[in-house]
């Protein structure tokens, strides 16, 4: 607060050397920082670039949960934001913290943005991204869904608590690749067919390290295993690169507790009635006692 203070006071004194700073970081941890001042700045542990031709519209703020937004614009190079990145897919949600600096003394600043990079359009050897505030999480579906199957998607508990267990991942080097979303191996019978399926495909080394895929279909066809996802790796994906496959789940509690071992942290409700329970009638066979319907 004592440094916000101090840079309103220098606001107040008339005669202001200000510059605004932002700072990117990807979800890989990969960061960047870009200043609109004639110079280098450096705080916060960046070190925040001039010269990269970075600068950002007027910040759209409000009161209450209305989304603040605002947009970046630069020019692409090899430097800071490449268009193969861009492609890649690596800016994509990436944090976006925008200061204004005093840069006579860069202890005095204020934060004046902070969320993530929303659309991003490039264009003409140029780049314009959206940058949205942090009440954008606000307009997403949120807490828990009654339903039948597992609602917890990437942070099922299933995937987490064996992410290391051998049997349920499987790291080797791609082989054959088609149109970066087909990849087939030769000897891979050590899963069962369909072990991988709904599972994920992480890059581990080459030009697409890092980046991942969601596994639509994992099947046998002339003695060779076939991975297929759902969309391109969105990078050049070459033979010798290494990948790792981790088991998919369907999100049935059958699957959770078979092939898993895992019921206890199912996150969905498998007992609730189907439709077919509105048009049931009673019936005086059978057990009806009002106990549990599982053995």
């Amino acid at each position: 607060m004592a440094v916000q203070n101090a840079l309103v006071q220098h606001m107040k004194s008339g005669l202001t050397t200000v510059a605004r700073c932002w700072s990117v970081r990807r979800k890989d941890g990969v960061g960047f920082g870009f200043t609109d001042h004639d110079c280098d700045l450096v705080f916060e542990g960046i070190t925040f670039r001039a010269e990269t031709g970075v600068t950002a519209a007027a910040l759209d703020q409000s009161t209450g949960l209305s989304v603040d937004n605002t947009e970046a614009l630069g020019a692409l190079s090899d430097a800071s934001i490449s268009e193969k990145d861009i492609e890649a897919g690596r800016f994509d949600g990436a944090e976006v913290v925008c200061w204004l600096v005093n840069w006579a003394n860069v202890a005095e600043r204020s934060i004046l943005f902070r969320g993530a990079i929303g659309e991003l359009r490039r264009a003409g050897g140029a780049f314009h991204a959206e940058l949205r505030g942090l009440t954008e999480s606000l307009n997403q579906p949120m807490g828990r869904v009654f339903q039948k199957a597992c609602a917890a998607g990437e942070d099922c508990a299933c995937r987490r608590n064996f992410s290391e267990t051998p049997g349920y991942f499987d790291l080797r080097d791609v082989v054959d690749v088609t149109d970066n979303w087909i990849l087939t191996w030769d000897n891979m019978a050590g899963f069962e067919p369909g072990w991988f399926q709904r599972g994920k495909l992480t890059v581990l080394s080459g030009e697409a390290v890092g980046l991942t895929g969601s596994i639509k279909a994992d099947t046998f066809a002339d003695n060779k295993r076939i991975i297929e996802l759902w969309e391109p790796i969105r990078a050049p994906l070459v033979p010798g690169d290494r990948v790792r496959l981790d088991a998919g789940t369907d999100g049935r509690f059958e699957t959770c507790r078979l092939k898993f071992g895992n019921a206890v942290d199912f996150r969905g409700f498998p007992d609730i009635p189907g439709d077919d329970w509105m048009t049931a009638y009673p019936s005086r066979n059978g057990v009806n006692d009002g106990g549990s319907l599982r053995e």
